[in-house]
């Protein structure tokens, strides 16, 4: 009975201790600006959020309402239970939410590398854009926003939350992106912007990524990897553009269980970024499906039905 007990306690994904709960508050890739990268996570049994991206957040917001997830109004979601957020990449597709919700959010950190940062400041919240809601650039200074500069593998703490973050880089074609390994006590989630596969982007920044997790793996102390695929295998490794398909994301997971050492057999990947038509996503679920040799646990988000991790 013992040994039974301990059996089941063991392995990725069965501890019974939560750990994380994710309420995605948008989950495509693109084309329905009602449902972009944007995913709430805190620590199990926190009501204190980090936002990972924010392509969306009121219609995100919205969803989770309607779903019982919170039992409160969408502008007390945002300005009460979101602390701050993690911004991987400079694109609309991963923060027009938090833009467009500006003036109606509380006072907070946004984190990022100084790439993204300085985006902000030059292209977003200026005043021939929008308003400077943050406390660096064009002047008047609102201030609303603190700039945080996330230095790449340096551990930060995220502020108002008991979560902290470690940023690496990612090469999403032209542009750097980047991947949060997020800590609460000794669990840890991965998320990852927008990557394409070192091969095409002659890179090494998921290897170096890889490399830096495969502990955490062995540990058993690693819940979930979110990442993106975004395209059927199909797609010309030439229109990728810094993209993954599920050929490449098994390519990077077979190199990821190889550095680790240790079968990735139930392992939750969640799978984030896939980008319309209806026709494509469906397309991409199939042949992760069939493709999926590694026996990963593949978990699809739906905008505004939470996550627990374990």
């Amino acid at each position: 009975m013992i040994f039974a007990l301990l059996l089941s306690l063991v392995g990725f994904g069965q501890t019974k201790i939560p750990s994380f709960r994710i309420v995605p508050l948008g989950v495509k890739g693109g084309a329905d600006e009602s449902n972009l990268s944007a995913y709430m996570l805190a620590p199990a049994g926190s009501d204190h959020y980090i936002c990972l991206d924010a392509g969306t957040l009121h219609a995100g917001i919205e969803k989770a309402i309607e779903n019982k997830v919170f039992n409160t109004l969408p502008e007390q979601v945002l300005r009460q239970n979101i602390k701050g957020y993690l911004i991987s990449h400079s694109h609309l597709d991963h923060l027009a939410g938090l833009i467009l919700n500006s003036p109606d959010d509380t006072a907070k950190n946004i984190y990022a590398l100084a790439a993204c940062i300085e985006t902000f400041k030059t292209r977003y919240f200026t005043w021939q854009a929008w308003a400077n809601f943050g406390d660096q650039g064009e002047t008047p200074q609102l201030k609303k926003y603190h700039y945080q500069v996330l230095e790449p593998e340096i551990e930060t703490r995220l502020d108002n939350t008991d979560l902290t973050v470690q940023a690496f880089p990612l090469s999403h074609s032209n542009l750097t992106s980047t991947a949060f390994l997020v800590r609460s006590g000794d669990s840890y989630l991965l998320y990852l912007g927008d990557t394409g596969p070192d091969d095409i982007e002659k890179s090494d920044h998921l290897k170096t990524l890889w490399q830096n997790i495969a502990p955490l793996i062995r540990a058993n102390k690693l819940k979930a990897i979110m990442i993106e695929v975004s395209f059927p295998s199909e797609q010309s490794d030439k229109a990728l553009f810094g993209h993954l398909t599920p050929h490449w994301l098994l390519v990077e997971l077979h190199q990821l269980q190889e550095i680790a050492n240790i079968p990735l057999s139930g392992f939750k990947t969640i799978i984030t970024h896939q980008k319309p038509p209806q026709r494509n996503m469906e397309r991409i679920k199939q042949q992760l499906a069939k493709e999926n040799d590694l026996s990963l646990q593949l978990v699809y988000p739906v905008q505004g039905k939470v996550i627990d991790l374990y």
